[in-house]
């Protein structure tokens, strides 16, 4: 049985691309709203994940894992 991806590994996998990802490209990804997204983010921080928030003129904000 194949193992199922969780949402919250799913955005770990986005913000873990080089480019990281924006908010509304992890909204779009998982089906969730903003508010949801940053409390999976401070999950995964919560894991020793280091997150960083970067401003984008078109991206707006992007999230990168930097470390853990």
């Amino acid at each position: 049985m194949p193992t199922k991806i969780t949402k919250p590994d799913a955005i770990l996998k986005l913000i873990s691309r080089k480019s990281g990802a924006s908010m509304s490209e992890l909204e779009k990804a998982v089906g969730w709203q903003a508010h949801s997204i940053r409390a999976a983010l401070t999950g995964l921080r919560k894991r020793d994940i280091t997150i960083t928030r970067e401003g984008s003129p078109t991206r707006g904000s992007i999230y990168k894992v930097t470390g853990g």
